[in-house]
């Protein structure tokens, strides 16, 4: 299929599941007032950017998600690169307490955290920050260790030094696994975001979803919930773009299919 032909029917199938979401509710195989038509849903957004809460809920929580994302884009990949590259053996010995704190049950550790920064935005920040850090810099160690040995080889020929076969093989051997741990991270900010705004928070979208829930305001809840999953969405598709152009060496994955069926074929 191409693209185009893809496109067209992922808007088809998300048509379908609008249209029978909108109708169940309204002929009542559906109970409205737990799950609002979209139609409904739409309405609380209107009005809710009317009254201007919208906007100024959607800046917070995207700038505390954002925030904790970016100081572990920072942290995570030079981590993992340094630990995986230059330190194994410190590698060897700090992975039981990496994978100890990687553990660490983050809505716990809230109630820890606190204790020592208050209810503020450096608590939320700092919980994403920690919850994303961990994937990425395993990631990065994981995309350092497989790197390939021929390759290794081949570039040691042109007798570079270690810091420019670093820097121009295995980091970029590297990134195809970073770029996968930092999507995930990416939708575990904004899990962890709710979380803590749920939590300790007097704004968000997060904090939005528990006053709404407490005023039984479903329209609201979905409303919400929608806007948290479509600002992850378009996070994700942002690293997909620039995974695309920083990875330029790597074939699109339709064309690995497509030359996987082929040799197949034969």
């Amino acid at each position: 299929m191409t693209r185009r032909e893809i496109l067209r029917a992922q808007l088809l199938l998300a048509g379908a599941v609008l249209a029978l979401w909108e109708l169940l509710p309204r002929i009542g195989w559906i109970d409205p007032v737990f799950v609002p038509p979209p139609s409904r849903v739409l309405e609380a957004l209107v009005h809710l950017w009317g009254l201007g809460l919208l906007g100024e809920h959607t800046r917070l929580s995207l700038g505390r998600a954002l925030g904790g994302f970016g100081v572990a884009v920072v942290i995570g990949p030079l981590l993992g690169l340094a630990l995986g590259g230059w330190f194994p053996r410190l590698r060897q010995a700090l992975e039981p307490l990496m994978e100890f704190f990687s553990q660490a049950n983050p809505v716990v550790l809230f109630h820890v955290v606190l204790l020592f920064f208050g209810i503020g935005e450096s608590a939320k920040v700092f919980l994403i920050a920690w919850l994303c850090i961990w994937p990425i810099a395993f990631a990065a160690i994981a995309g350092v260790a497989n790197v390939d040995p021929e390759l290794l080889r081949a570039a040691r020929a042109f007798r570079l030094s270690r810091p420019a076969l670093f820097v121009r093989v295995v980091v970029p051997a590297a990134l195809p696994s970073i770029f996968t741990a930092l999507r995930l991270a990416a939708g575990q900010s904004f899990i962890m975001l709710i979380a803590a705004e749920m939590m300790g928070a007097s704004s968000g979208l997060g904090w939005l979803v528990v006053q709404s829930q407490e005023s039984y305001h479903a329209p609201r809840i979905f409303a919400a919930a929608g806007l948290i999953s479509g600002l992850a969405l378009v996070t994700d598709r942002i690293l997909l773009v620039l995974e695309a152009r920083l990875i330029r060496w790597r074939p699109p994955l339709d064309e690995g299919r497509v030359l996987l069926a082929g040799g197949a074929e034969r």
